[in-house]
């Protein structure tokens, strides 16, 4: 938790300084709020859509994915097949499928579009799960590439990171005119600065809730995507299976929310899980209509 909370007050006063170096060098004026909200719209989502263009090099880089262009046997044989059938009836390209070395059952689906992607599953998934339940799995990250998921959320973490930038910086100068009695200081005094790295942080905090509210929702919804595709019963006992061998989840950070098994946690920790509980999503199909 301290280094998680390290790195976001890092990557704050790092957004802080090279938002105000640049509106400087480009002669932006900070107290002018459309110049401020341009430069916040290019940083906040210039941020997310560079994350998200370059996301499957990144996937595959920070997990080794090996990407299957020839079958060397009859297990990736299997995976083409069944991802590009299930890709041919969620009408979306054939994505590039991966194997990558975890010892965890997991899986993860990302990419910049819906016909530009990249599945992998784990070889812990592959030793773990018989094919129902791995073919389940697929149609699971097949439903996050066909809902467009990856782009959703880069378009709604832009939007939040835009408001955080604009929103601190505002409200910044507000308090700060009023911690110095009224006196303009044109927006570049300590005080100014010390307010909005707290405002940074707060507000934050906040939209990393929203995003992983949203989230945790997209996961109902590519579970009933993957039930659509493989079959309710195959859903159910692949989310089954997971919640048996529920352990670390060794993904990197940089794809850990688009992978099938999330974390546990309980009181306010939930508040920023990507994934809801599996015992939820396991309820949530079983009052599902998906055959």
């Amino acid at each position: 938790m301290f280094k998680r909370v390290a790195l976001f007050v890092a990557t704050n006063l790092a957004v802080l300084v090279l938002v105000s170096v640049v509106m400087a060098v480009l002669g932006v004026n900070p107290q002018d709020f459309t110049g401020l909200l341009v430069m916040a719209g290019l940083f906040g989502f210039g941020g997310a859509f560079v994350s998200l263009l370059m996301s499957k090099w990144i996937a595959k880089r920070s997990t080794g994915a090996h990407v299957i262009d020839t079958p060397r046997n009859e297990a990736e044989q299997w995976l083409l097949a069944t991802v590009r059938r299930q890709a041919e009836r969620a009408g979306i390209g054939m994505p590039e499928v991966a194997i990558y070395d975890a010892p965890e059952i997991n899986a993860f689906a990302t990419g910049a579009n819906r016909n530009n992607a990249l599945v992998a599953v784990s070889t812990g998934l592959l030793r773990a799960m018989d094919r129902d339940q791995a073919e389940a799995v697929l149609a699971h990250e097949v439903s996050h590439v066909a809902n467009g998921d990856m782009v959703t959320m880069a378009l709604l973490q832009g939007v939040l990171n835009t408001f955080v930038i604009v929103l601190a910086r505002v409200v910044g100068r507000v308090v700060d005119g009023y911690l110095s009695g009224g006196r303009d200081n044109g927006g570049g005094g300590i005080g100014y600065f010390a307010v909005v790295i707290v405002l940074d942080l707060v507000f934050g905090l906040l939209a990393s809730i929203i995003v992983m509210w949203f989230s945790r929702r997209r996961e109902f919804r590519a579970d009933a995507g993957g039930a659509s595709l493989a079959g309710r019963g195959k859903m159910i006992s692949a989310l089954q299976a997971l919640q048996r061998n529920q352990g670390v989840n060794t993904l990197p950070k940089a794809v850990q929310a688009f992978g099938i098994s999330g974390g546990i946690g309980h009181g306010l920790r939930r508040l920023f899980m990507s994934h809801p509980p599996l015992e939820e999503r396991i309820e949530a199909l079983q009052k599902s209509v998906v055959a």
